[in-house]
């Protein structure tokens, strides 16, 4: 979909014809903008035109597919335009790590989209920067682990939850149905118990609404609408997808609020429940000692809480139905972790120390994590310096993408990157090895805070379905007909299908 369809769907004709005639007039002002010589050193790119850059080159339903044509013609460093803001884009494994990992510090700070501005302003941690990035992620992380991500109170918990998840599963008796509302809640409740104490039922409207409201945001985020809305703000006003992001936003700030209140008024500093108790106890004690200027203030613990649920349940929930879907696709495949569960496990529940002796299993997943390409294009980072990068000259904030599609379907890397290929993680011995193109929780500094929870979930959850279902595509859909097209979004989610969970223990 490309920039004027989006002004076609969003807008009346007298709308149009004004924005057409502002687009014209800030033409004619700022013609010499893209036409004046940059630095001989610039990556190269195509030649954007003024106003809207590149913008009509891009399919903004799915930029990243565009993104990689163009690294084929511009090489694994290159410029695009969106609107009138300059992009450099990442492409290919060894260019995407060197500059993550090799120049993390020049390649670190993270750019805001306009629509986060608008309602985060750089709070909590995914799109923070500077001081507050630091003590926000290093709490992020010292609390997630503390209240059990790596550790086998966290393994209960997910093994606990697989249980409320196997009965919904049994409540369709083998009949088709939509996996994406009982994954999301599953995955959901392990973040509500780490960051509230506590799990909720899946039928309890506040925890559903919560839930839902956050993964249609996210999908939202990624939408042709909100993009141009994030490069042309001025647009807004005629965008019904802003308004609806605002309140649900605001729905699930209000929500969280009380949420806060309820735990304050029975918090015990000594006895903290999860990360807002410890976050409200940690703000109690600055208070009490006379700091006025923390970091620890309500902003930034909505907008962690807020990460937290986005980041750990839109895209664990998802790689979960990428799994079954691909289960369901290839059954042969399906049949080979099957058999690999039943002769190591049997029927006692899963445990993660199971991992090293279920090879294929463990292959599948992270062959299911990268052809799935949740986040195709990372989140958006920021030069912080000016840097020399591979020959190329990159000013200080600059917005750069890592294209980590790029990264997981290199063809340097990977036997057959656009396939479903398990093989890419086994030794001929069929023994699981790792590699090091696979990046789906991005690289350096500003890796996924929440990648050891994630690798837990992803194993405990597909291990228990596998142990407990086959998993098939409906009657009269062949599994060739199963459509492998993700639906339009910020993260890669299946297109809309069902599934049929045959119980077979």
């Amino acid at each position: 979909m490309g920039v004027l369809d989006v002004f076609l769907q969003h807008s009346s004709s007298t709308s149009l014809f004004g924005a057409l005639v502002v687009l014209l007039l800030i033409y004619i002002i700022s013609s010499y903008i893209f036409s004046s010589k940059g630095n001989g050193k610039d990556p190269p790119g195509p030649k954007p035109l003024p106003v809207l850059g590149n913008l009509l080159q891009l399919d903004l339903e799915r930029p990243y597919n565009t993104l990689m044509e163009l690294s084929k013609k511009y090489g694994s460093v290159f410029t695009v335009y969106f609107g009138s803001q300059k992009v450099v884009v990442l492409a290919g494994y060894k260019t995407v790590k060197e500059a993550l990992v090799n120049h993390g510090e020049e390649f670190g700070d993270r750019d805001l989209f306009q629509i986060v501005k608008d309602f985060n302003r750089g709070h909590g941690v995914l799109w923070s920067n500077g001081d507050a990035w630091k003590e926000m992620r290093r709490f992020a992380l010292t609390n997630m682990r503390d209240f059990g991500m790596g550790k086998k109170a966290c393994e209960d918990k997910i093994a606990e939850e697989c249980d409320y998840l196997i009965e919904v599963f049994k409540k369709y008796k083998g009949e088709p149905f939509d996996t994406t509302q009982p994954m999301n809640y599953a995955v959901s409740n392990i973040i509500c118990s780490i960051v509230y104490g506590s799990r909720f039922e899946y039928d309890d409207p506040k925890f559903t609404s919560l839930v839902d409201r956050v993964n249609r945001n996210i999908q939202l985020l990624g939408s042709p609408a909100i993009q141009v809305y994030n490069l042309f703000p001025w647009i807004g006003k005629w965008f019904s997808y802003r308004k609806e992001f605002e309140t649900l936003f605001n729905a699930n700030k209000n929500q969280n609020l009380q949420m806060f209140s309820h735990l304050k008024e029975s918090l015990n500093p000594d006895m903290c429940r999860g990360i807002v108790d410890a976050f409200l106890a940690k703000k109690q004690t600055l208070e009490e000692s006379g700091v006025t200027n923390s970091h620890f203030n309500d902003d930034h613990l909505f907008a962690i809480v807020l990460d937290l649920f986005a980041a750990g349940t839109d895209t664990t929930a998802t790689t979960l139905r990428w799994a079954l879907l691909l289960m369901a696709k290839y059954p042969k495949i399906q049949d080979q972790v099957q058999e690999e569960i039943s002769r190591v496990i049997g029927s006692r529940q899963v445990q993660v120390e199971d991992r090293r002796n279920l090879p294929f299993t463990d292959a599948v997943i992270h062959e299911t994590q990268r052809l799935a390409n949740i986040v195709p294009m990372a989140l958006p980072h920021k030069t912080s310096q000016d840097v020399t990068f591979q020959g190329h000259f990159i000013k200080k904030g600059t917005t750069v993408y890592p294209l980590l599609t790029s990264v997981l379907y290199d063809e340097t890397e990977w036997e057959k990157p656009h396939s479903f290929y398990p093989a890419h993680f086994l030794d001929k011995d069929g023994k699981f090895v790792k590699r090091d193109a696979f990046m789906p929780f991005s690289a350096g500094r500003r890796i996924c805070v929440g990648e050891g929870l994630a690798r837990m979930e992803l194993f405990i959850f597909l291990t228990t379905l596998m142990q407990r279902f086959r998993f098939t595509p409906p009657p009269g859909v062949s599994e060739e007909e199963l459509d492998l097209t993700p639906r339009v979004g910020f993260t890669l989610n299946p297109s809309s299908h069902k599934l049929c969970a045959v119980s077979h223990v």
